[in-house]
């Protein structure tokens, strides 16, 4: 390989796209070593979702006041 400095824009841009590649080839090989597949249904990860869905407490303040406040601090 050759050193950064003396790449061209179009080398410096097919090693990035092949180190980008080879991230996500680890990444998803991370993703699909599941000890089972999921075998549920779009409805039954839909309701899931929902199941597992946090909702705030009716008094609980709003993302927005939490972030005024971090940023007035």
């Amino acid at each position: 390989m050759k050193p950064l400095d003396k790449m061209t824009l179009e080398e410096l841009e097919i090693w990035i796209d092949a180190r980008i590649d080879e991230k996500l080839q680890s990444f998803m090989m991370l993703l699909m070593t599941d000890d089972e597949p999921d075998d549920r249904t779009w409805e039954q990860v839909k309701v899931d979702i929902e199941r597992d869905r946090w909702t705030p407490p009716p008094n609980a303040k709003s993302s927005l006041e939490l972030l005024r406040e971090d940023r007035d601090r």
